[in-house]
Formats: structure tokens, sequence, C-alpha cells
């Protein structure tokens, strides 16, 4: 029997404690409840499951508003399942509150996921709402239109076409965020020398257009990562990490992240790596793993999405995930994703085609992506010693090559392939 989880959950019997998961689920996701198993996962069913059946359906049409989508099963053991669906009319609500999953718990949302709960149930988003300031000005927006796409005109006709603009409600936030002065967070980049105390450099960039802070992030990272080299009498450029794997990184973190948060998306660079964190974790309706193959784009800002659009910044119909990967095909060193619920971060690592030792490649190269390896099993898969495997393990962990898992005896190793 599987185990309880965000999306299942197990009852001994009817307790209104139940109508909150039903609220969680109807706001969220898809999930179920199966009434007559113990906390100890004994399936003991229902006595009357038709009536049973019978009172939960009177209890919840009472009980949640709006009226949420679900249905009812009896299963042979007379156990009783009820499946809800995500549904539309967020937020559900059960005696005034809201509530969401948290693992195999339910408990109650904030004020802000709140308010996000009901722009979603409108099929609204954040940025269309009013922005505070109207004295707005778009000096960098206008530049950047009549070099990208060589727009002759620029007035308020212009800002209505990218719907930053409407009669009833002035400027939005989305037309805020691109204006030259804001209120609004942006970005803070931080150099850091050969420690985390060791900071070369700061600079924070915020109160002012996104446009501005995706080209002044550009301009940190060619003084930091990208140098001149000599080679048979020409010059040439050389980048410690894929530029464009990096500029598609920022964009993402521009557009996609949450913008009724007032946090900065930090910015980290390292000698052997970049991270980039940004508030906010997946829109909904989109998977971790459809997140880090870059097979599917979920757009939490479309306004902001499309302007970037237009100025050739991103491409529309994709996330930027599955272009970065492709950029670290040939390198040894993969881009690490790490989705939080509050957050995402990337992590760009120094691109490196193949510099590993024999015994290193022997022991990557053997082992199976995601598949979990003892320090005993990777001796007898690579015919290495006991000393050869240890000394191998802390360059590919180093790479981000393999993660480890655990300590002493227990310890554990996994490829990343992305």
């Amino acid at each position: 029997m599987k185990k309880e989880n965000k999306y299942l959950e197990y009852k001994e019997k009817q307790t209104k404690t139940y109508l909150k998961t039903v609220c969680a689920f109807a706001n969220y996701h898809d999930g179920e409840i199966i009434f007559g198993i113990s906390d100890d996962y004994k399936v003991l069913g229902i006595d009357n499951p038709k009536d049973f059946c019978l009172n939960l359906e009177n209890q919840i049409n009472d009980s949640i508003k709006p009226k949420p989508d679900y249905t009812l099963k009896i299963n042979k053991d007379t156990t009783v399942t009820l499946y809800v669906k995500k549904s539309l009319s967020t937020p559900y609500m059960y005696n005034g509150k809201t509530y969401k999953r948290n693992d195999s718990s339910t408990i109650e949302v904030d004020e802000l996921e709140h308010k996000r709960l009901t722009l979603a149930g409108m099929n609204q988003n954040y940025e269309e709402l009013a922005s505070n300031k109207q004295d707005l000005t778009f000096d960098i927006l206008k530049k950047n239109l009549k070099e990208k796409i060589n727009i002759k005109t620029f007035n308020q006709d212009t800002l209505r076409s990218l719907n930053l603009f409407n009669d009833d409600i002035g400027y939005n936030i989305a037309a805020s965020l691109l204006a030259d002065i804001n209120k609004c967070p942006g970005l803070d980049i931080v150099v850091f020398g050969s420690s985390i105390s060791d900071i070369k450099r700061r600079k924070t960039l915020n109160n002012q257009s996104i446009i501005k802070q995706y080209y002044e992030a550009l301009k940190i990272f060619e003084e930091e990562y990208v140098s001149e080299v000599v080679d048979n009498g020409f010059r040439k450029k050389v980048e410690k990490i894929p530029y464009d794997a990096y500029r598609e990184a920022i964009a993402n973190a521009l557009i996609h992240r949450v913008w009724d948060v007032n946090a900065n998306t930090k910015v980290e660079m390292y000698p052997d790596r970049i991270v980039i964190s940004s508030p906010g974790g997946l829109p909904q309706g989109i998977s971790e793993e459809q997140y880090k193959k870059g097979t599917f784009s979920l757009l939490r800002n479309p306004i902001i999405s499309n302007v970037f659009y237009r100025l050739n910044i991103v491409e529309i119909f994709a996330t930027g995930i599955k272009r970065i990967n492709e950029l670290y095909r040939e390198s040894m060193s993969k881009p690490i994703y790490d989705v939080m619920e509050q957050a995402i971060s990337i992590t760009l690592p120094l691109y490196n085609i193949n510099t590993l030792s024999k015994n290193e490649e022997l022991i990557f190269s053997s082992m199976q992506a995601n598949q979990k390896y003892k320090r005993e099993e990777l001796q007898t898969i690579t015919g290495l010693s006991k000393d050869k495997v240890i000394r191998a393990i802390p360059m590919l962990l180093k790479r981000n090559l393999i993660n480890k898992e655990g300590e002493g005896k227990a310890t554990i190793y996994i490829r990343t392939d992305k």
C-alpha cells in the first residue's frame, strides 16, 4: 500500500478535517482521499458505504464554496475513495479558509497565496494588475524596440499593443517592470573570490527597467567569465561558462519569477560556477520533470515574456532550459536545477569537455543515470581497487557529475545526468 503523500490521504472514518484536504486538491492538483484505512495502513473498510458516500456528498456540497469537482467510488474491500480534481474557480474554501498540501499534511495558505489563487480563479496574472505608480517613462524600452525591430513611432498606442496600458486601469505592473524607474525588486549580483567571505564585487540592480537589468547582468558576466587568448596569431574569446547558457538563465529568471514577492533574484558568481536563484517555484500545471527537460513552457508573466520575445531576447515557446542543456551537451560538467516550493535555482558550472583521469572517466561511464551505487559496487563494475575509487570520487563530486547521499557505510553515489 502506498504511503500518504502530496496527492494521497487516508482516513479511518469521516471527520471534518478531510474537507481541508478536499479544498487543497481542488485549489492546486488532483488528489484522492481513501476512507476506511487506519493510521498504520490497515484496511478496515466502511460500514454501510452507500450511506457513507451520501453523507460525504452532502457535507462537501454544504461546506465547501464554490462546489469542487469530485467523484466517489466504493471499492471491493468496502473502503471509499474520494477523487478530487483540480478545479478552475479558485480559491476553494472551507469555513472561509483556503488550504494546500504540504507533503502528506494539509495546511492553511497565507494571505499572499490566497491572493494568487483569487487571481488564478479570475484567469488573471499579477502583472496585469494596475501599477501603483502611473507617472512612468519608457526611454529604455523605446530605444530597444527601435534598435531590435526598427519601430518608427513609439507612443501610448505602442504600449497598448504590448498590453502595458489600457484605459480602465492605466499602466499595469508589467509596464512598471519595464519602465525606466520603478519600485520593483531586481537582481542582486555578487562575485566571490576564493571563499564566500571573499566578496570581490557586488551590484544590486533594482528600481529600474528589467531590460536594463538584463543587459547589465550580461556585461558583468563578460567581465568575469570571458577572456581573450592568442591562438596561432589570432585573438579569440574564451568563455569559461557558455555565454548563451547564462543569457538564457538570466532571461528566465526575470520573466518567469514571481513579482509579488519583494525579493531580488540572486546571482552568485564563483570561480567554478554561477548560481541563479529566483523567487517562486514552478507555475501550476508544469511538473519538475517537464521543467528540467525543457519540454513544456507555461508562462507566469505572458506580457513581459511577449516583450522579451519581440526584443529577440527569448523564444516565446520555450523556457530556455532545453537550450541550456544542449549548450552543455559536450561538457562533462552539467547544469544543476534545484526546484523548491518557493524558489528555483540554476547552477551553471565551468564548461569542461573532458579532463577526467582514466579512472574517473571509467567510474563515470560505468554508472547508469539516476541509479544508486555504493562504493563497493563501483569497485565491482569498474574492476578498480578501493583506493583508486576513493581517490576518484571527490573530483566527480566537485564537477557535479555525481551526487552523494548518506554518510558512512550508508553512503551512495548517483550519476547526475540531466
